[in-house]
């Protein structure tokens, strides 16, 4: 395969969909999907997520400074789906799971189906545009199982369904299945795309 160039997209790959759990200040819970978490520091230990400002765990996260993260396997992927797009200020997304404890930080975190768990303190915020990143601090990590973790590429080849067959002529994105429809491409267009 020759040079290619792309134009300029978030391709780091695998990233692991994580479940992250919080509490308001009323010791209310909640979990949310975060699709960009990584290991930042060694030492001390520190993590770092990236969350909308728009989402309700955000705001929690910001007046509270903790969270929990939850290193889910494929187990966990429909609930992991769920998570990411049910808001916590309508429902109550702890209610459905059954196997739940407390980390040293007080916050629940998942116990079945989960590969770890991470409790930490955020010490630093970073207003990126449409993500904040949260860099926290370990303060406690448990490894409950060696099941493969559900990473994006994971994710992407074993679990999100695959798209239909179409009659349809056109471009489809080899990475997310996207499908663009026409004989010519647009000049600024830039996927990982085949003719079909």
């Amino acid at each position: 395969m020759g040079k290619q160039s792309w134009k300029a997209g978030n391709m780091l790959n695998p990233v692991p969909a994580v479940m992250v759990s919080v509490a308001d200040q009323n010791h209310r819970p909640n979990i949310i999907t975060v699709a960009w978490a990584g290991t930042v520091c060694t030492n001390p230990p520190m993590v770092s997520i990236s969350v909308r400002p728009s989402r309700y765990s955000y705001e929690i996260i910001e007046k509270t400074g903790e969270f929990v993260i939850n290193l889910t396997n494929e187990k966990l992927a429909k609930a992991c789906d769920y998570c990411g797009v049910v808001s916590g200020r309508d429902v109550d997304k702890f209610a459905t799971f059954n196997d739940i404890k407390r980390s040293p930080n007080g916050l629940l975190y998942i116990t079945k189906d989960t590969n770890s768990y991470m409790s930490a303190f955020v010490k630093q915020e970073i207003d990126l545009g449409t993500h904040t990143l949260f860099i926290a601090q370990l303060v406690a990590a448990e490894t409950l199982s060696d099941i493969p973790t559900a990473t994006y590429t994971y994710y992407q080849q074993n679990i999100k369904p695959k798209p239909e067959k179409t009659e349809k002529r056109g471009w489809r994105c080899k990475i997310c299945g996207f499908i663009y429809e026409g004989d010519d491409l647009p000049a600024d267009y830039i996927l990982s795309l085949i003719h079909i």
